[in-house]
């Protein structure tokens, strides 16, 4: 009888540490909030130990051509629908590209100066800032990625999860965001997207 009772103790410790394990696995996969054109973006993510939530995303598509070049997301620790509040917000952000497509450095700069151009009014207030951000493109092939984490007043980018450079600025920081929330976004769905409508 007491073997018995010590079989059932043990094989109901073995099922309990089988579905702990298996609740532990599940926790730690990374969720998958959304996918678009075969990317997937995480639910959630951390940019400078604060939790940030994915508030959209959308498609980078060639002006001319309608060639998809990148899928973004953005990443705010509350969600928001308006742009100009997030561009101005304090909250920590990040903003995730997941590259389709091969694209030079070269192609990544001038299309980054060309929005600046397009969406920031005192471009010559951020010169210096604007070319260490050029400075850290590199060539990209499909599957590669670039994220931008902006905390306090810092711009850090970063590569396929390797950091390349830190740019420090307020003005800077509203200016990038602004490369996809301004008045000329790249594409209008693409900015509609990232604002989760």
């Amino acid at each position: 009888m007491q073997t018995h009772t010590l079989n059932v103790y043990a094989a109901s410790v073995i099922t309990s540490a089988i579905a702990v394990a298996c609740l532990t696995l599940i926790m730690l996969s990374p969720v998958r909030a959304a996918t678009l054109d075969g990317v997937d973006l995480p639910d959630q993510t951390q940019v400078d130990g604060r939790d940030l939530v994915l508030n959209g995303l959308g498609t980078r598509t060639a002006t001319f051509l309608k060639v998809k070049v990148y899928v973004i997301g953005l990443y705010l620790e509350q969600k928001s629908r308006n742009a100009e509040a997030i561009i101005g917000s304090d909250q920590n952000k990040r903003v995730e590209m997941h590259f389709v497509r091969e694209v030079t450095a070269k192609d990544l700069q001038k299309g980054w100066s060309e929005a600046f151009d397009n969406n920031y009014p005192n471009v010559s207030d951020i010169e210096v800032e604007i070319a260490k951000f050029n400075a850290s493109m590199r060539d990209v092939k499909s599957g590669d990625s670039i994220a931008l984490d902006l905390y306090e007043d810092t711009v850090e980018v970063l590569i396929n999860a390797t950091k390349v450079a830190s740019i420090t600025g307020n003005a800077f920081q509203q200016a990038v965001l602004s490369i996809w929330l301004g008045p000329k976004p790249p594409n209008d769905d693409l900015k509609a997207g990232m604002l989760g409508k």
